[in-house]
């Protein structure tokens, strides 16, 4: 790490000519596009010749990643490799459930579900013979084809990083890494070559929309933030990451924090605010942390705090914690949050721009969101509106979850086909089930059916047909999904988290739970459905914040989409997934059943008789309480559910 201040381009130049050979190795990820000779010149000019990158995102360290690259550097001083191979934490690859994950460079080797005890296996062949350890590559897992680079796996070729183009290249605890990668670049080029204006209007004419939901031109809020004549105004971050299954802002603060703080700087300098905050919630401990670094050392060398790159320019960042409140993600109730009071909602206007922070002019985006500024400003504008459709520009992250092969956390151009999403990057459904649905937005989307597949991704498409953007969760659903359990679920999530403040969320999303309670216990009558879409509208209509705008909209998709499913509940009594356990019951399938008695051993209570080895089990469905384990641990699989 630099010891000096850094005060200039050219020292930011020179940090970044000293750093770069250490970086040189790890650049051949991503759809690498160097030619050959650049890459054998990259290879030449590295102090190592192997660089291994140690996933330490949330998800790998959950695995024991950390164990992992303890017993890496055991073995390198072990074998004395410490002067020709070096380990390297790293942020998000994106393949969440393989974890731990690590990269070896040169070729960009993708090993999965690495443990302590296979770094013996992957020195003695890898680093010590050129030779790949195929039992640790990645396996398809429907043809269960083994690819040994990143850029032979599927997962990874329909993708553009943008946001995430730092996530498992660089160190994220190392300023220097980020540097050399033409960090602080675009702030010093605002500091020395653009007026504020120049900087807004750059934003403007790229048309970055704000990934946190809305889909609001962000040039145009910066814009608006600008023209207010205050002495005193302020940037926020909004890393309140709240939807079940989304962890894209989590990903960037703990991979790539620097680029966050460098586009708070630029905003500050472009709206006039010299303070920003950051608020994130507390259960996110690792992305906290780096942040905290992060700022820290940026202070340090002069890239935050006073007279930034000598342009007379200030800016500081301070972390707010959040306690996880969901409705604390709406920008008013987040600002009230981070001034210590309830986070709860007002009306606007006057819209945070004018009236924010303290009642000071705000501007407020999400992290994703000011993870695309650097690279808008160093690319320029036309190059970014070059990606995407028309409405929608650049590039989107999704956290891709449920049913599905491939999970994890993807970054792609706008317009993207939920098909290539579904079945190129997500590897398809397991088990060889039929896809069902996928629920886009999160608690605020809507689920949609199979005919959307082929749909481009936008703002407008998706709110065309019921759905919504939202800040990037997807969730997708196979046959044994039931659709009246997911808007149950979702409605139970969204009622819970109302803040209270307004009757139409607080009251009617209660009155929406109530009734599809009803219709899962086999209680609902066909007029409910007809209650179900008025109340619901009435709710969008008339509620304060997004929170109560959006809760009705699971429920209101699934009701169009899969209208069928509701009725089969109500009028067969029936749940046609074996989900909701009122309207399902359990039986075995006489010619599939071994007569193994393992059904007996777990079923907690004893509803299953028969006679091991002799003749096949029965359950008893006046005892059977449809808790489903028998399902989970018959080896034939011969229980279902009717």
């Amino acid at each position: 790490m630099t010891l000096q201040k850094i005060q200039s381009l050219e020292d930011l130049n020179s940090i970044k000519e000293k750093t770069m050979p250490y970086l040189s190795l790890r650049l051949g990820a991503f759809g690498d596009d160097r030619t050959s000779q650049e890459k054998a010149e990259a290879l030449a000019s590295s102090p190592y010749n192997h660089s291994i990158m140690v996933c330490a995102g949330t998800g790998c360290l959950s695995s024991n990643s950390q164990k992992v690259k303890e017993q890496l550097l055991e073995e390198i001083n072990k074998r004395h490799l410490a002067d020709k191979v070096e380990i390297v934490k790293t942020g998000c690859f994106g393949f969440c459930e393989l974890g731990p994950v690590v990269v070896i460079h040169p070729g960009a080797y993708f090993y999965c579900r690495i443990q302590p005890e296979d770094v013996q296996d992957i020195f003695d062949n890898h680093i010590e013979k050129g030779q790949a350890v195929q039992r640790l590559l990645y396996k398809n897992p429907t043809t269960h084809e083994i690819t040994e680079t990143m850029d032979e796996n599927k997962f990874f070729h329909p993708q553009t990083r943008i946001a995430l183009r730092n996530c498992g290249i660089i160190n994220p605890e190392k300023m220097d890494e980020y540097i050399a990668r033409d960090g602080y670049r675009a702030l010093a080029k605002v500091l020395m070559e653009m007026t504020p204006s120049e900087v807004v209007k750059t934003v403007r004419d790229s048309e970055l929309r704000g990934r946190g939901g809305a889909g609001f031109l962000t040039g145009r809020k910066w814009a608006f933030t600008a023209a207010v004549k205050q002495d005193y105004k302020y940037v926020v971050c909004n890393a309140d990451e709240g939807d079940p299954g989304a962890f894209m802002d989590r990903s960037i603060l703990e991979g790539d924090p620097h680029a966050v703080l460098e586009a708070m700087a630029i905003a500050g300098y472009a709206v006039g605010a010299s303070e920003g905050y950051i608020y994130v919630r507390a259960e996110y401990p690792i992305a906290v942390a780096r942040l905290e670094k992060a700022i820290e050392e940026a202070t340090q060398k002069g890239l935050l705090g006073e007279n930034i790159l000598g342009s007379g320019f200030n800016f500081t960042v301070e972390i707010r914690l959040g306690a996880g409140a969901f409705v604390c993600g709406e920008e008013t109730a987040l600002l009230r949050s981070v001034t210590g009071q309830r986070g709860e909602p007002r009306s606007r206007p006057p819209y945070p721009a004018v009236q924010g922070l303290w009642d000071k002019p705000t501007l407020l985006n999400n992290v994703e969101t000011y993870a695309n500024i650097p690279q808008i400003i160093l690319q320029g504008p036309q190059w970014y509106a070059s990606i995407g459709t028309e409405g929608s520009k650049g590039t989107k992250i999704f956290s891709l979850a449920g049913k599905i092969n491939n999970t994890g956390l993807i970054e792609v151009p706008m317009g993207t086909t939920l098909r290539t999403i579904v079945y190129e990057i997500g590897g398809g459904i397991p088990q060889g089930k039929s896809f069902k649905a996928i629920q886009t937005g999160g608690p605020s989307g809507g689920c949609l059916p199979a005919e959307h597949l082929d749909k481009p991704i936008d703002y407008e498409s998706l709110t065309e047909i019921g759905s919504m953007m939202g800040s990037g969760g997807l969730i997708v659903m196979d046959e044994s999904d039931c659709m009246v359990d997911i808007a149950r679920f979702y409605l139970e999530f969204t009622q819970d988290e109302s803040c209270g403040k307004c009757t139409p969320c607080r009251i009617g999303t209660k009155r929406l739970l109530e009734i599809v309670n009803r219709i899962t216990e086999g209680n609902g009558k066909l007029e409910d459905l007809e209650i179900l879409e008025e109340l619901g509208h009435d709710i969008q209509e008339a509620s304060l914040c997004g929170l109560g705008q959006t809760a009705p909209n699971p429920v209101l998709s699934t009701l169009h989409y899969f209208r069928e499913e509701f009725i089969t509940h109500i009028q067969d009594k029936r749940c046609p997934a074996g989900v909701c356990k009122a309207l399902s019951r359990h039986e075995i399938d006489q010619e599939k059943c071994i007569s193994c008695s393992i059904c007996t051993k777990h079923c907690p209570v004893k509803a299953i008789s028969g006679e091991r080895k002799v003749k096949p089990f029965l359950i008893d469905p006046d005892i059977c309480t449809n808790c489903g384990i028998c399902v989970e641990k018959c080896p034939p699989k011969a229980i279902l559910r009717r």
